[in-house]
């Protein structure tokens, strides 16, 4: 009797104990893997996007005196950057299927340190060793700690997986802690659009926190479509679920609106002041809301939280430093220079020269002598010319206009 109704207790208690645990870590090896493998996915995904967005930005440089606009679709080093950054992508996509969301998140620190590193290796200006160390000593500074910070989030990250299935999905999407966190990432999106809007408060803080709280939203999406296409390839097919259309769908609007506030963003900021604020920003929205949709902390002890978040923050400082080091933009010059002018160019209607070049070093609102000018540059005599004042039939005396000489 005790014996036949133990099995029963147990299917009893086995669903209750799936549902529950459902979002538990795993303890194995095997979990360790799929993390380093999102990891070295997330790593080398921001490393090849930097360098092919580096390749397109050397590619528009050079061409930037072209005629034709579109010049760089002809350049091979344009395509094989547009190649580059696609793979990157493709990277960055896949290691959301396999490494938890509050992990792969501030790994974009890499791409930080790959710009720096490209952008001292590549600098086209003239420098001493001591100028060197002086004026790069912030960014070896920060690319030291994004890697030591790069290394704690990897080493002590989550490690809570799960398989990205319709059901999983769902249940996630109605639980309690994320409609809650949804109410108040709802709320204060709405109030910060209010104030960008209606009140012209257009801070760095507030449009980045906009853009925070939409890629929170993008990065839960990615993770979802990705995680039910590697579930789908997999065996298990999972694109016949309604929520993998809906989760594509806010994946891409979320995207595109994150976009257009960028672009408004890089509008009114320097990019250096974007990418710094920005990174830490969005990614400490992604990780709350990769904690509160798939539980990503569940069952971690500690220690492990508080080394993580210490990565956390000395990969912010790292990306900090980095970007403070930039140079700015030149101000506007109040001088011009005159041969910059479109007057004083050599220009030609059907091969016939319209205006000489002075060939002289001329600035735009400074006085130069003219005594070296040649002669068809001395001023023009102006003709002597009569005209009638006061009644008719009286004639006023001719005025002279003084022919000037170059003594005078």
């Amino acid at each position: 009797m005790e014996g036949g109704s133990s099995p029963n207790l147990q299917l009893q208690q086995l669903p209750l104990a799936t549902a529950a645990g459902s979002v538990q870590p795993h303890t194995d090896s095997f979990s360790y893997k799929e993390n380093l493998i999102g990891a070295l996915l997330a790593i080398f995904g921001h490393l090849v996007s930097s360098i092919a967005l580096n390749l397109q930005k050397y590619s528009h440089i050079r061409l930037a005196g072209s005629k034709d606009p579109r010049a760089y679709f002809k350049t091979k080093t344009w395509w094989s950057g547009l190649f580059l950054l696609v793979l990157g992508e493709l990277g960055v996509f896949s290691s959301y299927a396999f490494a938890p969301l509050s992990l792969i998140v501030p790994l974009s620190a890499v791409s930080v340190v790959a710009s720096a590193i490209i952008g001292i290796i590549f600098i086209k200006e003239k420098w001493k060793p001591k100028e060197f160390l002086r004026r790069y000593v912030l960014s070896f500074v920060g690319c030291g700690l994004a890697v030591v910070g790069t290394y704690l989030l990897v080493a002590f990250g989550p490690n809570s997986h799960e398989k990205m299935t319709a059901e999983n999905i769902t249940r996630h999407l109605v639980s309690w802690p994320f409609l809650l966190y949804m109410l108040v990432e709802i709320i204060v999106f709405c109030l910060l659009l209010y104030f960008y809007k209606e009140r012209n408060a257009n801070y760095i803080v507030i449009i980045l926190l906009l853009v925070a709280l939409l890629g929170s939203m993008t990065v839960v999406t990615v993770k979802a479509v990705a995680g039910m296409l590697l579930v789908s390839i997999q065996g298990a097919l999972q694109l016949d679920s309604p929520i993998f259309y809906i989760m594509l769908v806010c994946m891409v609007a979320t995207a595109a609106s994150q976009a257009a506030f960028l672009v408004q963003a890089s509008q009114l900021y320097d990019s250096a002041q974007i990418a710094s604020v920005g990174y830490i920003l969005s990614t400490t929205a992604a990780i709350s809301a990769g904690a509160t949709f798939y539980l990503d902390f569940m069952g971690e002890d500690v220690l492990h939280i508080c080394m993580f978040a210490l990565g956390c923050l000395v990969a912010f400082l790292g990306v900090f430093l980095i970007t403070r080091n930039r140079k700015k933009p030149v101000p506007f010059e109040p001088y011009i220079s005159m041969d910059a002018m479109p007057g004083m160019q050599n220009m030609h209607d059907k091969g016939i020269a319209v205006q000489p070049d002075l060939k002289a070093s001329f600035s735009y609102g400074a006085l130069e002598n003219n005594e070296s000018m040649p002669e068809i540059y001395t001023p023009a005599t102006l003709p002597i010319v009569q005209e009638q004042h006061g009644p008719k039939g009286l004639s006023a005396p001719p005025y002279r206009v003084l022919e000037h000489s170059k003594k005078e």
